[in-house]
Protein backbone atom coordinates (compact mmCIF):
# COMPACT_ATOMS: atom_id res chain seq x y z
CA UNK A 1 0.00 0.00 0.00
CA UNK A 2 1.33 3.44 -0.94
CA UNK A 3 1.03 6.08 1.79
CA UNK A 4 1.20 9.58 0.34
CA UNK A 5 2.98 12.47 1.98
CA UNK A 6 -0.28 14.31 2.62
CA UNK A 7 -1.55 11.48 4.83
CA UNK A 8 1.70 11.46 6.79
CA UNK A 9 1.51 15.24 7.20
CA UNK A 10 -2.02 15.00 8.61
CA UNK A 11 -0.93 12.25 10.99
CA UNK A 12 1.93 14.41 12.23
CA UNK A 13 -0.44 17.35 12.65
CA UNK A 14 -2.74 15.19 14.76
CA UNK A 15 0.13 14.21 17.03
CA UNK A 16 1.17 17.84 17.49
CA UNK A 17 -2.35 18.89 18.49
CA UNK A 18 -1.96 16.77 21.65
CA UNK A 19 1.20 18.60 22.68
CA UNK A 20 -0.05 22.16 22.67
CA UNK A 21 -0.54 24.60 25.52
CA UNK A 22 -4.24 24.70 24.63
CA UNK A 23 -6.49 21.72 25.26
CA UNK A 24 -7.71 19.95 22.11
CA UNK A 25 -11.50 19.92 22.04
CA UNK A 26 -12.02 17.07 19.61
CA UNK A 27 -15.57 17.02 18.26
CA UNK A 28 -17.08 13.67 17.34
CA UNK A 29 -19.01 13.38 14.09
CA UNK A 30 -20.63 10.57 12.13
CA UNK A 31 -20.91 11.84 8.55
CA UNK A 32 -19.13 14.16 6.09
CA UNK A 33 -21.37 17.22 6.44
CA UNK A 34 -20.61 17.55 10.15
CA UNK A 35 -16.91 17.20 9.44
CA UNK A 36 -17.14 19.90 6.76
CA UNK A 37 -18.97 22.24 9.13
CA UNK A 38 -16.37 21.86 11.86
CA UNK A 39 -13.52 22.28 9.40
CA UNK A 40 -15.11 25.53 8.19
CA UNK A 41 -15.40 26.74 11.79
CA UNK A 42 -11.67 26.27 12.23
CA UNK A 43 -11.38 22.96 14.04
CA UNK A 44 -7.99 21.37 13.40
CA UNK A 45 -9.19 17.76 13.56
CA UNK A 46 -12.32 15.65 13.99
CA UNK A 47 -13.04 12.16 15.24
CA UNK A 48 -15.87 9.69 14.88
CA UNK A 49 -17.84 8.38 17.85
CA UNK A 50 -18.81 4.72 17.67
CA UNK A 51 -22.12 5.47 19.41
CA UNK A 52 -23.04 8.16 16.90
CA UNK A 53 -22.02 6.00 13.94
CA UNK A 54 -24.06 3.11 15.32
CA UNK A 55 -27.22 4.98 16.28
CA UNK A 56 -27.41 6.80 12.95
CA UNK A 57 -27.31 3.36 11.33
CA UNK A 58 -30.12 2.21 13.64
CA UNK A 59 -28.00 -0.37 15.44
CA UNK A 60 -26.70 -0.65 18.99
CA UNK A 61 -23.19 0.50 19.83
CA UNK A 62 -20.65 -2.31 20.06
CA UNK A 63 -19.18 -3.24 16.66
CA UNK A 64 -22.61 -3.89 15.16
CA UNK A 65 -21.87 -2.00 11.95
CA UNK A 66 -20.21 -4.45 9.52
CA UNK A 67 -16.56 -3.52 9.13
CA UNK A 68 -16.84 -3.01 5.36
CA UNK A 69 -19.75 -0.61 5.88
CA UNK A 70 -17.83 1.26 8.54
CA UNK A 71 -14.80 1.59 6.29
CA UNK A 72 -16.95 2.97 3.48
CA UNK A 73 -18.46 5.56 5.80
CA UNK A 74 -15.04 6.52 7.11
CA UNK A 75 -13.73 6.99 3.60
CA UNK A 76 -16.51 9.43 2.74
CA UNK A 77 -15.59 11.44 5.85
CA UNK A 78 -11.82 11.48 5.34
CA UNK A 79 -12.23 12.34 1.65
CA UNK A 80 -14.46 15.30 2.51
CA UNK A 81 -12.03 17.28 4.67
CA UNK A 82 -8.39 18.33 4.66
CA UNK A 83 -8.02 18.01 8.44
CA UNK A 84 -7.00 14.81 10.29
CA UNK A 85 -9.71 12.27 11.15
CA UNK A 86 -9.41 9.83 14.04
CA UNK A 87 -11.65 6.79 14.41
CA UNK A 88 -13.38 5.33 17.43
CA UNK A 89 -12.57 1.71 16.59
CA UNK A 90 -14.10 0.20 19.74
CA UNK A 91 -12.32 -3.09 20.50
CA UNK A 92 -10.65 -3.44 17.12
CA UNK A 93 -13.12 -5.59 15.16
CA UNK A 94 -10.70 -8.48 15.57
CA UNK A 95 -10.51 -11.82 17.36
CA UNK A 96 -6.72 -11.94 17.17
CA UNK A 97 -3.81 -9.58 16.72
CA UNK A 98 -3.10 -10.68 13.17
CA UNK A 99 -6.59 -9.56 12.13
CA UNK A 100 -6.16 -6.38 14.18
CA UNK A 101 -3.05 -5.48 12.17
CA UNK A 102 -4.99 -6.10 8.96
CA UNK A 103 -7.79 -3.84 10.17
CA UNK A 104 -5.34 -1.06 10.99
CA UNK A 105 -4.06 -1.23 7.43
CA UNK A 106 -7.65 -0.85 6.21
CA UNK A 107 -8.15 2.21 8.42
CA UNK A 108 -4.99 3.85 7.16
CA UNK A 109 -5.99 3.01 3.59
CA UNK A 110 -9.27 4.93 3.99
CA UNK A 111 -7.43 7.91 5.46
CA UNK A 112 -7.62 7.60 9.25
CA UNK A 113 -4.68 8.97 11.24
CA UNK A 114 -5.48 7.37 14.59
CA UNK A 115 -7.90 5.40 16.72
CA UNK A 116 -9.46 4.89 20.11
CA UNK A 117 -9.02 1.30 21.27
CA UNK A 118 -10.88 -0.12 24.30
CA UNK A 119 -9.69 -2.60 26.94
CA UNK A 120 -12.99 -4.42 27.48
CA UNK A 121 -13.48 -8.01 26.32
CA UNK A 122 -16.21 -7.96 23.68
CA UNK A 123 -17.62 -11.33 24.73
CA UNK A 124 -17.45 -11.19 28.54
CA UNK A 125 -17.84 -7.43 29.00
CA UNK A 126 -15.00 -7.54 31.52
CA UNK A 127 -11.65 -5.76 31.46
CA UNK A 128 -8.94 -7.42 29.42
CA UNK A 129 -5.71 -8.13 31.23
CA UNK A 130 -3.08 -5.43 30.99
CA UNK A 131 -0.79 -7.84 29.12
CA UNK A 132 -3.40 -8.64 26.47
CA UNK A 133 -4.22 -4.97 25.87
CA UNK A 134 -0.55 -4.02 25.67
CA UNK A 135 -0.04 -6.62 22.96
CA UNK A 136 -2.93 -5.12 21.00
CA UNK A 137 -1.37 -1.66 21.23
CA UNK A 138 2.00 -3.00 20.08
CA UNK A 139 0.43 -4.69 17.08
CA UNK A 140 -1.43 -1.51 16.12
CA UNK A 141 1.76 0.52 16.19
CA UNK A 142 3.65 -2.19 14.32
CA UNK A 143 1.04 -2.31 11.54
CA UNK A 144 1.41 1.43 10.98
CA UNK A 145 5.18 1.27 11.22
CA UNK A 146 5.29 -1.29 8.44
CA UNK A 147 3.39 1.16 6.24
CA UNK A 148 5.78 3.98 7.09
CA UNK A 149 3.25 6.32 8.68
CA UNK A 150 2.61 7.66 12.17
CA UNK A 151 -0.65 6.39 13.67
CA UNK A 152 -2.08 7.84 16.86
CA UNK A 153 -3.28 5.38 19.51
CA UNK A 154 -5.66 6.75 22.12
CA UNK A 155 -5.69 3.90 24.64
CA UNK A 156 -9.03 3.83 26.41
CA UNK A 157 -9.48 2.13 29.76
CA UNK A 158 -12.90 1.13 31.06
CA UNK A 159 -11.91 0.83 34.74
CA UNK A 160 -14.45 3.47 35.76
CA UNK A 161 -17.16 1.59 33.86
CA UNK A 162 -16.42 -1.93 35.08
CA UNK A 163 -14.90 -1.18 38.46
CA UNK A 164 -18.03 -1.91 40.48
CA UNK A 165 -16.02 -3.86 43.03
CA UNK A 166 -13.29 -1.22 43.32
CA UNK A 167 -13.21 1.62 45.79
CA UNK A 168 -12.55 5.08 44.40
CA UNK A 169 -8.88 4.83 45.35
CA UNK A 170 -8.60 1.37 43.80
CA UNK A 171 -10.13 2.62 40.55
CA UNK A 172 -7.59 5.41 40.38
CA UNK A 173 -4.68 3.07 41.18
CA UNK A 174 -5.75 0.53 38.54
CA UNK A 175 -6.26 3.30 36.00
CA UNK A 176 -2.79 4.71 36.54
CA UNK A 177 -1.30 1.22 36.43
CA UNK A 178 -2.92 0.60 33.08
CA UNK A 179 -1.99 4.02 31.78
CA UNK A 180 1.70 3.47 32.50
CA UNK A 181 1.63 0.05 30.89
CA UNK A 182 -0.20 1.28 27.80
CA UNK A 183 2.26 4.16 27.48
CA UNK A 184 5.18 1.72 27.62
CA UNK A 185 3.45 -0.39 24.95
CA UNK A 186 3.35 2.60 22.59
CA UNK A 187 0.09 4.43 23.32
CA UNK A 188 0.18 8.12 22.45
CA UNK A 189 -2.71 9.24 24.64
CA UNK A 190 -4.61 7.72 27.58
CA UNK A 191 -8.40 7.81 27.84
CA UNK A 192 -9.86 6.95 31.27
CA UNK A 193 -13.43 7.16 30.03
CA UNK A 194 -16.10 8.46 32.46
CA UNK A 195 -13.49 9.66 34.95
CA UNK A 196 -15.07 12.79 36.45
CA UNK A 197 -13.34 13.68 39.70
CA UNK A 198 -10.96 16.62 39.33
CA UNK A 199 -8.37 15.24 41.73
CA UNK A 200 -8.38 11.88 39.96
CA UNK A 201 -7.92 13.62 36.61
CA UNK A 202 -5.11 15.78 37.98
CA UNK A 203 -3.34 12.81 39.55
CA UNK A 204 -3.61 10.81 36.33
CA UNK A 205 -2.08 13.63 34.29
CA UNK A 206 0.74 14.11 36.81
CA UNK A 207 1.53 10.41 37.16
CA UNK A 208 1.47 9.45 33.49
CA UNK A 209 3.22 12.45 31.95
CA UNK A 210 1.51 11.81 28.63
CA UNK A 211 -1.54 13.27 26.87
CA UNK A 212 -4.76 12.43 28.72
CA UNK A 213 -8.22 12.44 27.11
CA UNK A 214 -11.36 13.18 29.14
CA UNK A 215 -14.94 12.61 27.99
CA UNK A 216 -17.37 15.54 28.20
CA UNK A 217 -19.83 14.41 30.88
CA UNK A 218 -21.76 16.04 33.68
CA UNK A 219 -19.55 16.37 36.73
CA UNK A 220 -16.22 16.99 35.03
CA UNK A 221 -14.42 20.28 35.66
CA UNK A 222 -14.96 23.15 33.19
CA UNK A 223 -12.86 23.13 30.04
CA UNK A 224 -10.70 26.00 31.26
CA UNK A 225 -9.91 24.11 34.47
CA UNK A 226 -9.11 20.93 32.54
CA UNK A 227 -6.72 22.99 30.45
CA UNK A 228 -5.07 24.38 33.61
CA UNK A 229 -4.44 20.94 35.10
CA UNK A 230 -2.88 19.67 31.88
CA UNK A 231 -5.55 17.59 30.16
CA UNK A 232 -4.56 17.36 26.50
CA UNK A 233 -7.86 16.45 24.90
CA UNK A 234 -11.61 16.45 25.54
CA UNK A 235 -13.90 14.26 23.46
CA UNK A 236 -17.62 14.86 23.04
CA UNK A 237 -18.64 11.26 22.38
CA UNK A 238 -22.22 11.26 21.03
CA UNK A 239 -22.76 14.77 22.42
CA UNK A 240 -23.32 16.47 19.06
CA UNK A 241 -25.71 13.73 17.95
CA UNK A 242 -27.76 14.21 21.13
CA UNK A 243 -27.91 17.95 20.49
CA UNK A 244 -29.07 17.38 16.91
CA UNK A 245 -31.73 14.85 17.93
CA UNK A 246 -32.94 17.13 20.73
CA UNK A 247 -33.45 19.97 18.24
CA UNK A 248 -35.32 17.69 15.83
CA UNK A 249 -37.48 16.25 18.60
CA UNK A 250 -38.43 19.65 20.01
CA UNK A 251 -39.33 21.08 16.62
CA UNK A 252 -41.22 17.95 15.56
CA UNK A 253 -43.31 18.20 18.73
CA UNK A 254 -44.14 21.84 17.99
CA UNK A 255 -45.15 21.02 14.42
CA UNK A 256 -47.63 18.43 15.72
CA UNK A 257 -49.33 21.34 17.51
CA UNK A 258 -49.18 23.49 14.34
CA UNK A 259 -46.39 25.61 15.84
CA UNK A 260 -42.71 26.13 15.05
CA UNK A 261 -42.94 27.10 11.39
CA UNK A 262 -40.88 30.23 12.05
CA UNK A 263 -37.97 28.07 13.27
CA UNK A 264 -37.85 26.46 9.84
CA UNK A 265 -38.30 29.48 7.60
CA UNK A 266 -36.08 31.77 9.73
CA UNK A 267 -33.29 29.26 10.26
CA UNK A 268 -29.87 30.84 9.69
CA UNK A 269 -28.65 27.52 8.29
CA UNK A 270 -29.99 27.94 4.78
CA UNK A 271 -29.89 25.64 1.78
CA UNK A 272 -27.30 27.95 0.25
CA UNK A 273 -25.10 27.55 3.33
CA UNK A 274 -25.28 23.76 3.05
CA UNK A 275 -24.59 23.92 -0.68
CA UNK A 276 -21.51 26.03 0.06
CA UNK A 277 -20.16 23.44 2.49
CA UNK A 278 -20.64 20.63 0.00
CA UNK A 279 -19.21 22.70 -2.84
CA UNK A 280 -15.98 23.11 -0.89
CA UNK A 281 -15.78 19.33 -0.55
CA UNK A 282 -16.31 18.84 -4.29
CA UNK A 283 -13.48 21.26 -5.04
CA UNK A 284 -10.94 19.31 -2.93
Amino acid sequence: MYINSNHIKKAEQFFSLHHSEKILVLPNIWEPLGALLLEQLGYKAVATASASMSYTNAVADGENIPLNNLLQQLKTITNSVAIPVSVDFEKGYAENNSRLEENIRYLIEVGAVGINIEDTNKHTNELLSIEVQCEKIKHIKYAAQKLGTPFFVNARTDVYIHGENFSADEKLAETIKRGKAYKDAGADCFYPIVMRDEQHIKTTVEELKMPVNILALSGIPPLKRLNEIGVARVSLGPGFLKIAIKAMKNLATKLQNLEGLNEIVENEITSDYLKELVAKQIQK
